[in-house]
């Protein structure tokens, strides 16, 4: 079973319908991919492996994971200061209920405050790897809520206008008055400012998965929405291809993209480190077993260097554990962590199949064969297809770094 019959499998087990459940929250304005994930991974981290513990949203706001990179990644405020109250409630509320409607997460309100627990932690953990399994959950499910309420053929029929080119904008008036009334009728929101908040995170997930066009500033996109235009911290290029460098407005604009390009940076060093502490923490032990295994394995290694390859840096198919001596002895001779010996780079490749491959025997989701293929292409500028066995993987390890002798 793969991934996607995991997550329908457990979505399946419900009803989702909005008219039965009056529920408005099941998505909105801050459910973007690469704000889910961070949520859920910040919820992993809170909980520390005990999957019963409980939590509440200012458990998360509180915890240092929490702020050390939501200042770094998102540009927010210190989450310590009073007048962010507001934004956070939001930024961490907005996921967690989505969470709560798939039921990955337990909710329950005692008072003014919802408790949770982890009602589905593999899910949670899928989530949580990275930003590309939260927008593939997040299509998946938003499918599931459509099709319980009902709603689907009218997505349906404005994803064929789109493909035929015929009449799109007047598809897509008809598509976003029937979501309000849609929203208005059967859930407590009473105003279509709110409701056109949610329209976007719905339509926009399914029209990048699917193809199509979406939404932008409330009129249909021009082209097919692309999976980029999802996140939360993401450039406007639109606006940045204006600059000319000449007016106020435009100086403060290119200022405010050189800021974004800067938490663009910090967002990928926080993917890094977390796929780092993935690995980390889930081998005790050298994933390379040979004479220099024998010590705590501390060390988590880039197969292929960081610093050259930096589209595959938090990969966690590049990443590979090791003890402190096969790291800077072996796979860096001499320490010299700019250096990288070939054949031990091999034997690092073909210790990490034999991880990827046991892990998804085993029914684990946090590794892609075609990841790895994606790794082995960028590292070593080879075009194998994804449709490599793992055997043939190794085979043709072999074969390359045998001729590089």
């Amino acid at each position: 079973m793969n991934i996607n019959e995991t997550i329908s499998e457990h979505l399946n087990q419900y009803n989702l319908d909005i008219r039965r459940s009056h529920n408005a929250r099941f998505m909105d304005q801050k459910v973007t991919p690469d704000v889910l994930c961070f949520i859920a991974d910040c919820i992993i981290n809170h909980i520390v492996g005990d999957t019963t513990k409980e939590f509440t949203t200012k458990d998360i706001w509180n915890s240092q994971y929490f702020e050390k990179n939501v200042r770094a990644i998102f540009g927010k405020p210190s989450p310590a200061k009073k007048t962010a109250s507001s934004e956070y409630d939001k930024f961490i509320a907005q996921p967690m209920k989505t969470l709560a409607y798939a039921r990955v997460l337990n909710s329950e309100k005692r008072g003014n405050t919802i408790h949770y627990t982890i009602a589905n932690y593999d899910i949670l953990e899928y989530i949580s790897i990275k930003e590309r399994n939260a927008y593939l959950f997040l299509y998946l499910y938003l499918r599931k809520v459509l099709s319980d309420s009902g709603f689907s053929p009218h997505i349906n029929r404005f994803r064929d206008a789109c493909a035929r080119n015929q009449g799109t904008h007047h598809q897509f008036d008809q598509l976003k008055t029937r979501f309000q009334r849609f929203i208005i009728g059967n859930t407590p929101v009473n105003g279509r400012t709110e409701v056109n908040r949610i329209f976007p995170k719905v339509l926009n997930i399914i029209a990048a998965e699917e193809h199509f066009n979406g939404t932008i500033s409330g009129r249909v996109s021009h082209d097919i929405f692309h999976y980029p235009d999802l996140m939360y911290n993401r450039i406007n290029w639109r606006d940045y291809k204006k600059i000319k460098g000449r007016t106020r407005k435009e100086a403060e604009l290119a200022t405010a993209i050189q800021a974004t390009k800067m938490q663009k940076r910090r967002f990928n060093k926080y993917r890094m480190e977390r796929a780092v502490n993935f690995i980390k923490h889930k081998y005790p032990e050298s994933e390379v077993r040979d004479q220099y295994a024998g010590g705590h394995a501390t060390h988590v290694h880039h197969i292929f260097s960081r610093s050259k390859y930096p589209e595959i840096k938090a990969y966690l198919e590049n990443l590979i554990k090791l003890t402190p001596e096969q790291h800077l002895t072996k796979a860096h001779p001499d320490g010299n962590t700019s250096i990288v010996d070939p054949d031990y780079q091999c034997t690092c490749l073909l210790a990490k199949s034999i991880s990827i491959e046991n892990s998804l025997i085993n029914g684990e989701f946090h590794y892609s064969k075609n990841d790895f293929i994606y790794v082995i292409n960028t590292g070593l500028k080879t075009e194998w297809p994804q449709v490599f066995s793992f055997t043939e993987i190794k085979t043709g390890l072999a074969e390359i770094y045998n001729n590089l002798r």
